[in-house]
């Protein structure tokens, strides 16, 4: 990653609408993303969905946009939080040419660093599927651990694949 990039987290906007169908689409990382059988998408059912999340708070789900430089290239998000245990899942997608340069772990880090300061959690972890290894680098390089695994959890083009659970604890 170049040290003169900026990236930072935003709130959505109606402009981020055409980057994140096009994540939504990407056939080719769907379960990655989703566990539902994959398929393509129609824009307006998309955009409805989307407007669906944005109606319902009741999830409290917290989403930002993934800028570099002014640009966006992704999103990440908190949700399933458990307010008694003070922890919450993370989740993350980027467009594919910004995979593998350093953004989704400074993008990690962020929402970890916003997650444990801002809303006082205590733990953030993850899923992941086994073969995306460059997301459990990342994952990795941002402080996550390997705490378990489901085997054989996830039917991933093709073949049976397991979930890596990942997590991190906040330090004080």
């Amino acid at each position: 990653m170049s040290s003169s990039r900026t990236i930072t987290l935003r709130s959505r906007s109606e402009d981020d609408f055409d980057v994140l169908f096009q994540i939504a689409d990407d056939l080719t990382t769907w379960e990655e993303r989703s566990e539902a059988t994959p398929a393509p998408l129609n824009r307006d059912t998309y955009k409805a969905r989307l407007a669906q999340l944005d109606a319902d708070n009741s999830d409290k789900s917290v989403r930002f946009m993934i800028d570099v430089d002014g640009a966006a290239v992704g999103s990440v998000s908190l949700f399933e939080f458990d307010d008694l245990a003070r922890h919450a899942e993370v989740g993350i997608a980027l467009v594919p040419e910004a995979r593998g340069k350093g953004i989704g772990t400074a993008a990690i880090s962020q929402i970890v660093e916003f997650a444990f300061i801002r809303c006082n959690l205590r733990r953030v972890h993850l899923q992941v599927i086994e073969s995306n290894t460059g997301a459990i680098r990342a994952y990795e390089k941002a402080g996550f651990v390997i705490e378990g695994r489901q085997r054989q959890h996830a039917w991933v083009r093709g073949k049976y694949e397991d979930i890596v659970i990942m997590g991190i604890l906040r330090s004080k």
